[in-house]
């Protein structure tokens, strides 16, 4: 209401005009009534009358008529107490933007006081929430880092159902929203991604904001839950809903009849839950078994409250934000909408590395090495291995005279060896004016050895038996104390039991777990060489006839396992134990462990690795192959988790033997989970092939960085299929160079990227130097007339080009005519895409015309343009022309009844025309009964 902001308002007018809306948005009277009695507005009487009315509505209509009757002030004053108690009434903030509120200066300095214990509830969640949420995890609890100060966004890729890509969200506030929704009857979005990936960290910022009323919810109340205090409870343990959501949170200070719960209660709406980590919950529950709990009374055990909150038997209507590793598989009935975390963009990287170091001098250093070594870039696009990395530098930085960022070679294991000096070197090392000159990782692992012994040995004990939470007990019986909490591998957390029990701990990361448990494993002399494979059979799928650590392809059947828990941390402890006994870092082991049993251990792992290798690629199951002459194979997820193994092995001769154990000619790992540091291990094995290869890498996370990595390994491949993975021109400009050096690719596949004309141009050059390119798929890119004219120009002369896919480009009437130009008396080209190119019917006109001067093309999609009936008459002179063409695609394009008459005369003469689709056209079902006699113009 304009009034409040010019000429003053009138408050009595204004709650006379807005009488209905306020009647039916104020839902609390109590707080209204409390604050216009104590500054005597009303009195004892008003108000013994306006509550003996039965409905809330009555009363309100009451307060209304009372304050209106008592002047201008005591109106003033109402809206202000609307206003100040902002829970009370979030219902009204929209209301309050509309009128553009501004308080009168008398009123302003009076007092109010929320007494409404809903949104005094409200405003403890959000100060305890808030408070929680303030830091993220550090090196120890004196060098808490502010969460503002640190974080940084990932990339939130949206799937559909199926786990198709649907683009990305631009910020967290599009998180809850409907964008991307697949289910509207289920409640639950489902966070999934890579450990390390910023799962947590994304979930604490979502904290952080509602608890600072910046994030975009209706939500009143946030209830926050780690999975893995599902395992914590015994199986005996009860408890009922109201218990689970207060004692894990916080209690109300003053509930008169357990207000708060009951409103929760009548308007779970108004809650959304988050619970992080759906994969670390350890528990023997058959799932298609859980018994049903809709009574918000009854107690049951915890997991079971938490699957029927998450099925919507109990509080349905509330919203749940569910995080989990990938791999982990969620009901798809109880998922709303799906989010994969893609990590740091290099935009995104950027971002993070300045705020770590806000010196420009130290900037620069970091990004000059970070720009000239892709593969440690690939690392750093998973959040928690950047920051690893990151503080890792600005420590070393801190205390010795020159410190670099480790080399090309360093691999996963190098990156937790770094973060594990770093922890153990912080009591002896002191910044400032006593550095160091030079840094020696061997005597800071020597002089810490008790300790990193004590770590791994308390890591080991939990991974054996699943635990990622230890009790006090636990810790001390491997000889550790609260002191040594200040190394950082470990920190307490919250009494998962909520019933004043010991502290308990937990590692920083559960990497970080894994990675000590394969310490343990090179460290124990007593642990013999045979046993250090005890997690490789965690990760084996069952077989009747073999059993291999990598057997996760071919004919065998999934191991029956723990049906919430991913082997994703097992794997992981196999990756460390393979670096750890690599032979770059002997030097730093022999140190540690007796050199004999060193030896003993690295030449079983070696051993059983080559034997699984071998095993494994036999295995592999065999198909022919539709886009080259030859046979390829289809690999799974953990194939890669076979190359990050040898990859960390750094035995080339390993790479070798994998490299050639490929007898296909053609290898798919598409939906892999490959990300870009992951092409380094791809590379690795790749490299050493010495038959040319064809590989299809689409649907993956590689981005600009990992097409750098795998600039070795273009030269032998013919395939090269990098759609859906976030290329740029950068990577366009890098295959160029190598494709056109070595000229043997036949398929290139980057369909659904972000190359842009820059990059068009190079892959025309691509299409134009390379004899035997058949196939070219640049579909949904962001190509315009410009790079479509490139392109049409190197198809014109190339004389091998058969398949061509630029559907959801914008290349335009100017593009088209460049096709068209493409079209004429070319002698190879059989299949060509133009749909959705914003091409009009002058663009249409002149396709057809070249069509006429076309034998070799049979397949034609137009659909999803702007083609209307102007067009028509020239593409019906072409069929009447063409003898070639067996299929034209012109679905939801403009054409009228009168368009397709003139097709479906031009069809009584052609006779090898199998298909002409005008579906979505212009057209209605009534004038589709005309032309039912020419079966091939079709409309379904």
């Amino acid at each position: 209401m304009d009034s409040c902001k010019g000429s003053p308002v009138s408050f009595v007018k204004l709650l006379r005009i807005h009488r209905e809306l306020l009647v039916g948005q104020v839902k609390n009277t109590q707080c209204l009534l409390d604050n216009l009695h104590v500054n005597n507005f009303i009195c004892t009487e008003d108000r013994e009358i306006i509550q003996r009315s039965t409905t809330k509505t009555d009363q309100v209509r009451r307060i209304l008529e009372l304050v209106q009757s008592k002047g201008e002030e005591c109106s003033a004053y109402l809206v202000h107490v609307l206003h100040e108690a902002y829970d009370a009434y979030i219902d009204l903030r929209p209301w309050f933007c509309d009128i553009h509120y501004s308080p009168l200066e008398s009123i302003r300095v009076v007092p109010v006081i929320n007494t409404d214990p809903i949104s005094r509830y409200c405003e403890k969640l959000r100060c305890e929430l808030g408070r929680d949420t303030q830091f993220i995890m550090s090196y120890s609890r004196s060098e808490d880092t502010r969460l503002e100060d640190l974080y940084t966004d990932t990339q939130m890729e949206l799937l559909n159902d199926t786990g198709e890509s649907l683009g990305f969200l631009q910020s967290l506030n599009h998180l809850l929203g409907d964008q991307g929704v697949f289910n509207q009857q289920a409640e639950t979005i489902f966070i999934t991604g890579d450990a390390g990936v910023g799962k947590s960290i994304l979930l604490q910022k979502l904290q952080n904001l509602w608890s600072r009323r910046e994030l975009n919810t209706r939500a009143k109340f946030f209830f926050k839950f780690r999975c893995r205090m599902f395992s914590a409870f015994k199986e005996t343990d009860e408890i009922s809903l109201k218990e689970l959501i207060f004692k894990h949170n916080c209690y109300p200070d003053i509930d008169p009849d357990d207000e708060v719960f009951t409103y929760i209660l009548r308007f779970p709406e108004t809650v959304l839950f988050t619970f992080d980590g759906y994969d670390e919950i350890q528990m023997d529950f058959d799932l298609d078994n859980v018994p049903e709990v809709v009574s918000p009374e009854e107690k049951t055990h915890p997991l079971l409250l938490l699957m029927n909150l998450l099925c919507g038997k109990l509080l349905r209507g509330s919203r749940k934000v569910l995080t989990a590793r990938t791999g982990t598989e969620v009901q798809r009935r109880v998922i709303r909408k799906k989010v994969c975390l893609r990590g740091f963009s290099p935009e995104h990287l950027r971002t993070y590395t300045a705020l770590h170091f806000p010196e420009t001098e130290h900037m620069k250093l970091v990004s000059v090495q970070l720009d000239a070594n892709p593969h440690l870039c690939g690392l750093c696009s998973i959040p928690l291995f950047s920051w690893i990395i990151l503080k890792s530098f600005r420590h070393f930085l801190s205390v010795y005279d020159t410190f670099q960022l480790p080399d090309s070679c360093i691999t996963l294991t190098n990156v937790f060896l770094l973060l594990s000096e770093v922890f153990l070197g912080r009591t002896t090392a002191r910044p400032g004016l006593l550095k160091r000159s030079t840094r020696c990782p061997a005597d800071t692992f020597k002089s810490g050895e008790a300790k990193l012994w004590a770590f791994a040995r308390l890591a080991l004990q939990g991974l054996e038996r699943g635990g990622f939470v230890f009790g006090v007990e636990e810790v001390t019986s491997c000889g550790l104390d609260e002191k040594d909490l200040q190394f950082g591998f470990l920190r307490p957390v919250s009494h998962y039991d909520a019933c004043g029990g010991s502290a308990t701990f937990e590692f920083l990361h559960v990497t970080l777990q894994a990675f000590l448990a394969a310490f343990c494993l090179v460290l124990d002399a007593n642990i013999t060489a045979d046993a250090i494979l005890r997690f490789f059979s965690r990760c084996e799928y069952k077989h009747k006839s073999r059993l291999s650590c990598f057997s996760c392809l071919g004919r065998s059947r999934p191991r029956e396992r723990d049906p919430f828990q991913t082997n994703e941390h097992f794997q992981f402890a196999n990756l460390f134990l393979c670096g750890l006994l690599s032979k770059p870092n002997a030097a730093l082991l022999e140190h540690l462990v007796p050199p004999l049993s060193l030896k003993k251990k690295r030449k079983t792992l070696k051993s059983y690795l080559s034997n699984s290798v071998r095993t494994h690629l036999k295995g592999l199951p065999r198909y022919p192959s539709t886009d080259i002459q030859g046979y390829k194979v289809h690999a799974m997820p953990n194939f890669m988790w076979m190359l990050r193994c040898i990859f960390e092995t750094n035995s080339e001769e390993v790479a070798e033997m994998t490299a050639n154990g490929i007898s296909a000619d053609y290898i798919k790992i598409a939906f892999c989970n490959i990300y870009s540091a992951d092409c380094s291990a791809l590379n690795f094995v790749l490299h050493h092939r010495k038959k040319h290869l064809g590989v299809d890498m689409d649907n993956n996370n590689i981005s600009d960085y990992g097409v750098k990595q795998l600039t070795h390994s273009f030269s032998k491949m013919t395939v090269v299929r990098l759609c859906v993975n976030q290329l740029t021109d950068s990577s366009v400009e890098v295959l160029a160079k190598e494709l056109i050096t070595h000229k043997v690719i036949k398929v290139l596949g980057l369909y659904k990227n972000h190359i842009t004309d820059v990059g068009a141009k190079l892959i025309a050059e691509i299409i134009e130097e390379c004899p035997h390119l058949r196939t070219v798929k640049l579909g949904c890119n962001n190509i315009t007339s410009l790079g479509g004219t490139h392109l049409a120009r190197a198809i014109h002369k190339s004389k091998s080009i058969f398949d061509v896919g630029m559907w959801g480009n914008s290349i335009g009437d100017g593009g088209a005519d460049a096709f068209a130009e493409a079209l004429k008396n070319h002698t190879s080209l059989t299949n060509l895409s133009l749909s959705a190119n914003d091409i009009t019917s002058r663009g249409g006109r002149s396709l057809a015309k070249a069509l006429k001067e076309n034998t070799s093309l049979h397949i034609f999609w137009l659909i999803q343009n702007q083609i209307c009936d102007d067009a028509a008459s020239d593409l019906a002179d072409a069929f009447r022309w063409n003898s070639a063409l067996t299929h034209v695609m012109l679905i939801e394009n403009e054409l009228t009844v009168h368009g397709a008459r003139q097709l479906s005369d031009a069809l009584s003469i052609n006779t090898t025309l199998k298909e002409v689709n005008v579906k979505g056209n212009r057209i209605s079902e009534a004038e589709e009964k005309l032309f039912q006699a020419e079966k091939r113009l079709r409309f379904r």
